[in-house]
């Protein structure tokens, strides 16, 4: 028996990295998974890689989660296809990183509409469901550089707003059987992150190791250590903890 027989599990922004990861973990657990990728092609793709259990199934649906028709589309494609919502896992994200006075409306925006807006949008199309069932989990991916990070004003903002709405979501939506949480990754070793080394000119496995270095546990994180946390925080385990946000970083903000 899994954790997550007979749930339906809702990733978004998981045809790659930290997404696919918890994606991979649910379906590891007994979930049926809908995958949600503004690619819908990747997002298909990546559904058939999951290691589904006991007759789980999987999905993968392409939609733009910053639009809210997109969004309601998407869960209900999810309720008709796997029957029904029980989870959901605000992850997709995108970097538009600059030093403030090189930043664009532009960069702010899609920053803001993908990581805030989209948790918005998402969070709202599922609640219907889990406010009538009287039940739901909910985990958004906030970030270290919620604390403030040079060249990303936008996805710093963003992502300690995350951390906000988290803590109203709580207080909001507790009465009604549902638990919202939040987890902030630290360095996390994905084709993001890789993009970043690119960017400052870095070879990957020398900027994952300064990174390394630079916290208390001396290795940077994979995909799996923050599907791990957020399988945890979607556990009915998890049922008395709600509002929180999870610092998974390897100790890096200890200092």
């Amino acid at each position: 028996m899994g954790r997550f027989d007979g749930r339906v599990a809702v990733v978004t922004g998981a045809a790659r990295g930290i997404g696919f990861g918890t994606a991979t973990r649910f379906a590891e657990e007994g979930a049926s998974v809908a995958i949600i990728d503004l690619d819908e092609s990747a997002a298909a793709e990546a559904a058939g890689r999951l290691p589904l259990v006991d007759g789980a199934k999987a999905v993968g649906i392409g939609a733009d989660v910053s639009n809210g028709e997109s969004v309601d589309a998407a869960v209900e494609r999810v309720v008709t296809e796997l029957g029904g919502i029980h989870i959901l896992v605000n992850n997709a994200g995108i970097t538009r990183d600059n030093l403030l006075f090189k930043m664009t409306e532009q960069d702010w925006d899609l920053v803001m509409g993908v990581h805030l807006k989209g948790a918005f949008l998402m969070t709202k199309a599922a609640q219907k469901h889990f406010v009538e069932q009287k039940y739901g989990k909910i985990v958004n991916l906030s970030s270290v550089s919620a604390l403030g990070n040079r060249g990303q004003a936008n996805y710093s903002a963003a992502k300690m707003g995350v951390q906000g709405f988290t803590r109203t979501l709580g207080i909001e939506l507790g009465p009604f059987g549902i638990n919202a949480n939040a987890i902030a990754p630290g360095f996390i070793a994905t084709e993001m992150t890789d993009a970043t080394a690119a960017r400052l000119k870095m070879d990957v496995e020398e900027f994952r190791k300064l990174n390394a270095e630079a916290n208390p546990v001396r290795r940077v994180g994979f995909p799996e250590d923050i599907a791990a946390a957020v399988a945890f925080l979607a556990s009915d385990e998890a049922s008395y903890i709600t509002g929180q946000t999870l610092y998974v970083d390897g100790g890096a903000k200890l200092g």
